[in-house]
């Protein structure tokens, strides 16, 4: 290696360890602007070191502006969530996050967020006669308002000052504190501090994210969204909790974004686990899979669990035969009530707002929350205090949902005194649909609902719930913390054991065995089995205990003292 490209090299780690503070929050900001002869194009990534694929860079350009029927003037802001290609692995910072925060706002290394700013007026002295460009903050980070917030503050500053400005505001984020659930953060930007707090998970603390005082980190306007589909939410919930395909076709990027992001709210405090694009286009790299579902070839070849927004026109003839479609006028919000329609009418989808479904629900609808709801509609109750109602009723209903589930494969975990240090660490029972529904009928959510009594098939729903990947998601989440409890408390029964008394007279082979047992156990206490500092100085005691039985060659091979 010559010495320049040694001073290449050492300035690109400079570079990284320069951002280090910057890289806990954000990725990058891009400035992507309308090129006359390429179309949409990247004008500028900052900071300058971070990597981008040709195909990301190219997904970034065509989502960053809205779609060119849409016509939107002067400032819209939207979200977009892109796959990355390769996955980059987390943080340490990160890793501490997502075990603190809740579910929905966990990163997800395959998918990177864009905070979408777009400036679109009139301008005589460019040569197609208007301004147009986009700020896109990239974050791993599902920070929808506290980013949105931010980019609207930073975008106008940067259009007005340029790159100095934007050079100003990344160095600011590099100052910023790590990501920390559950404490109140101030994030200092040109001048201007927002003070947020991300809140922590329900289960391991009081979630403190209802300091109204602070800008959330994530807040939706439910009701503004739901409004136009309210005595349909019930039927939504069913389709996003069960992993089903959904399009929500909108006039603008802002719009469909929203109705997105709040359908994948739908079942919190469970996490949807399908994939889902607030912003889709038919640039995008996974267009033509997507589209493949569409034709009479394939069909009735059921689509992935993805949720897609889209604006094109075009989507209403491609996928007219997907199984499930909400389409949206600019009236979004407004009092207009969507009506639930048949797929077979949407020859006529792009100009007649409703939900295209077939879709037979397992539940009836609770029409008193819906009277609750419309009954604030008229007397003016505001629009926070609407959503606070439908959110706290939705998360009832998955909480109920949910409850049986949880306290089923808590009985799938073996007795502890079923645990030797003698024998293997035993290992959860298997999960029987069966079994789980004989305990409804004591314990089911018909009987844990709060103020209602939802009737209906839900043994019918769980049936189809179990075959969703929001099931196998939460599935293999529990079992592996199960799993992961049963080797702490194996740890622990090892820890405590007598081995001075159990070596006597013992082979030396199962002498052997235990102390690399030993070794192994003490290796996963420093990364994936949880015990306290206590049980890591028994077990290294307990390896003394054994070790000292063994003749100094052993000692010597084995590489123990």
């Amino acid at each position: 290696m010559t010495e320049g490209q040694n001073d290449v090299n050492n300035t690109e780690l400079l570079d990284e360890n320069v951002w280090e503070g910057f890289s806990k929050w954000l990725h990058c900001i891009c400035v992507v602007t309308f090129d006359l002869e390429l179309g949409q194009a990247l004008e500028i990534k900052y900071p300058k070191h971070v990597e981008l694929t040709d195909q990301e860079i190219s997904n970034i350009c065509y989502s960053a502006f809205p779609d060119s029927n849409s016509g939107c003037m002067g400032d819209t802001q939207f979200v977009i969530r892109l796959p990355c290609k390769s996955k980059r692995e987390l943080r340490s910072e990160h890793i501490n996050y997502n075990n603190n925060c809740p579910p929905a706002l966990r990163i997800d290394e395959g998918y990177i967020w864009g905070y979408v700013y777009f400036r679109q007026v009139r301008d005589i002295n460019l040569p197609r006669g208007y301004f147009q460009k986009s700020v896109v903050v990239l974050s791993y980070l599902p920070f929808n308002n506290l980013f949105n917030k931010i980019c609207s503050y930073v975008a106008p500053e940067y259009f007005e000052h340029g790159m100095k400005c934007l050079e100003a505001i990344c160095h600011n984020i590099e100052r910023w504190p790590p990501p920390n659930p559950g404490v109140n953060i101030g994030l200092p930007i040109l001048g201007h501090v927002f003070q947020t707090c991300i809140p922590i998970n329900s289960v391991r603390g009081k979630d403190s994210a209802e300091n109204k005082l602070l800008t959330q980190v994530e807040q939706l306007n439910f009701f503004e969204v739901f409004k136009p589909v309210l005595s349909h939410i019930h039927l939504l919930w069913e389709l996003v909790i069960t992993s089903e395909p959904i399009i929500v076709m909108a006039s603008s990027p802002a719009n469909c974004s929203k109705m997105v992001l709040a359908l994948t709210r739908l079942i919190s405090p469970l996490q949807f686990c399908g994939d889902y694009r607030p912003y889709f286009t038919i640039h995008d790299s996974e267009f033509k899979q997507y589209k493949q579902y569409s034709s009479k070839e394939q069909f009735p070849r059921f689509p992935p669990p993805v949720i897609l927004g889209v604006t094109n026109p075009f989507f209403a003839k491609t996928f007219h035969n997907w199984p499930h479609t909400i389409i949206l006028n600019d009236d979004v919000g407004q009092n207009s009530k969507y009506k639930l329609r048949k797929p077979a009418l949407t020859k006529m989808i792009e100009v007649s707002s409703g939900i295209y479904s077939s879709y037979k629900p397992f539940l009836q609808k609770d029409k008193n929350i819906i009277k609750k709801l419309m009954t604030g509609v008229s007397s003016n109750r505001p629009d926070e205090a609407q959503s606070a109602l439908l959110r706290k009723h939705l998360n009832e209903l998955t909480h109920s949902f949910m409850y049986p589930l949880e306290r089923y494969i808590a009985s799938l975990m073996p007795l502890k005194k079923d645990i030797s240090a003698f024998k293997a660490p035993p290992i959860p029972s298997p999960f029987n649909p069966e079994n789980f529904f004989t305990t409804l009928d004591t314990g089911g959510p018909q009987l844990t609902l709060k103020n209602t009594n939802i009737k209906g098939d839900w043994i019918g729903l769980y049936r189809k719930f179990f075959r969703s990947r929001n099931f196998n998601s939460w599935y293999n989440s529990r079992y592996r913390e199960l799993s992961q409890k049963l080797q702490a408390l194996h740890t622990e029964a090892l820890s405590n054991a007598d081995l001075k008394n159990w070596v006597q007279d013992r082979p030396e082979v199962e002498v052997v065995d235990m102390i690399l047992r030993i070794k192994n156990k003490i290796g996963e206490c420093d990364s994936h089995i949880q015990v306290n500092d206590t049980v890591k100085q028994q077990l290294n005691q307990r390896m003394q205990d054994v070790v000292t039985s063994l003749p100094d060659d052993l000692k010597n091979i084995l590489k123990v003292s």
